[in-house]
């Protein structure tokens, strides 16, 4: 009768282990989701950093801003855009 009782509870043991690692396994997936979708919402969109480069171009070519002022911001927008430009 005890070698029953003692099966029961290692079965009762492994039961818990597999629904706790079960959970942690949930909890980490969820964890990765919230982080890339607040990676998302601080993005800027790709276009407004594309239109921004237009409306920076257009400034530069009625010369509104300097060269230095146009290259920093150039480099900025290139660079959350993911282009590099250093060659």
């Amino acid at each position: 009768m005890a070698r029953r009782g003692r099966e029961a509870a290692l079965k009762r043991a492994r039961e818990k282990a597999r629904q706790d690692k079960k959970e942690a396994k949930r909890e980490r997936a969820l964890s990765r989701k919230s982080d890339a979708a607040d990676d998302e919402d601080d993005a800027i969109p790709e276009t407004e950093l594309m239109e921004e480069f237009a409306r920076l171009s257009q400034l530069h070519d009625e010369n509104r801003i300097t060269t230095g002022e146009y290259e920093k911001e150039r480099q900025r927008i290139f660079s959350e855009l993911g282009i590099d430009t250093e060659s």
